[in-house]
């Protein structure tokens, strides 16, 4: 099996990341959606999520291939629930998770989130939040294979997410 690092973000690689998150942005274009289709997220959100120590690679070999925001405890929209979560305790937060196209249908979304479930193991956390589009298939298949459970709505710019919590 292969072997992947998973690590922070260093400020040099924001154009690496940016690029990969510029694909992400086109194929959500591509597949009539409307997440992240009104310049969120921009280059400042990278270089933002660098500096606050929040970004975190995804690398085969030396080869950055995916990109992943992980927070801990911080996410003001998660407090604003249309449902329940399933605990109330620290949690990690997960944003923008994307993949290089030339290494997709590779269940590399699943890879990183496991990093990030030993990641917060490690930080003595045992949930895990994150929320994606309505029309994020891809995404909320992957969730459903990992045992997050669907916990209600939250909203992003104006805009309802589907709101996952896992308890690891």
């Amino acid at each position: 099996m292969k072997t992947y690092t998973f690590r922070k973000a260093a400020s040099e690689e924001k154009e690496i990341i940016w690029s990969l998150l510029q694909q992400a942005i086109e194929r959500r274009k591509a597949d009539g959606s409307n997440q992240w289709q009104d310049g969120y997220p921009n280059e400042a959100i990278i270089e933002n999520d660098i500096k606050s120590g929040f970004g975190y690679v995804l690398l085969d070999q030396e080869k950055i291939i995916g990109y992943s925001a992980v927070i801990i405890n911080n996410e003001p929209e998660y407090e604003k629930i249309i449902g329940k979560w399933i605990t109330n305790q620290d949690f990690v937060v997960v944003h923008r998770i994307v993949i290089d196209k030339n290494y997709l249908g590779q269940g590399l979304s699943k890879i990183i989130l496991k990093y990030i479930e030993d990641f917060a193991l490690q930080n003595k956390i045992n949930s895990i939040k994150v929320d994606t589009n309505f029309d994020n298939f891809a995404m909320m298949k992957v969730f459903d294979t990992m045992g997050y459970v669907y916990c209600g709505e939250v909203f992003f710019r104006g805009s309802p997410r589907r709101a996952y919590e896992k308890v690891i």
